[in-house]
């Protein structure tokens, strides 16, 4: 239980940190200018690391419940496909829902595709060597 809730603490701080990273570096900025007009001017910085941290605790929890019926051999392993299907259903699903309904820019969904896949390697890494 010790194990879960460092490793859960963790990942929520990586959340916050990846996301900063992701979302505020200069191509960022220019990538995602299209949502500017209905971006925030400023944000709640309690309520991210809140988020954040529930995420953490959330997919730790969920990788703990489903690592027994992931293929693979290794932790390692199980924490990279856990990571793929995160990313499938937690940012694939939303950059093609995006596509579909928005005018946003093909090199802004890509980047939130391939930023997002590493964001979920890293996580999914973390939880199947430490989980």
């Amino acid at each position: 239980m010790t194990t879960y809730i460092i490793v859960a603490i963790i990942s929520g701080i990586l959340f916050g940190v990846m996301d900063g990273l992701k979302n505020a570096n200069p191509l960022a900025i220019k990538l995602m200018e299209v949502y500017k007009p209905i971006s925030k001017t400023s944000i709640n910085f309690i309520a991210g690391i809140v988020i954040d941290l529930a995420y953490g605790f959330i997919l730790a929890a969920i990788f703990m419940l489903v690592s027994p019926s992931l293929p693979g051999e290794s932790g390692l392993i199980k924490g990279i496909i856990f990571a793929i299907v995160v990313w499938f259903l937690r940012v694939v699903m939303s950059v093609a829902s995006e596509w579909m309904m928005f005018r946003v820019p093909i090199k802004t969904l890509l980047y939130n595709l391939i930023t997002g896949l590493g964001e979920m390697l890293i996580l999914g890494i973390l939880y199947g060597i430490t989980l």
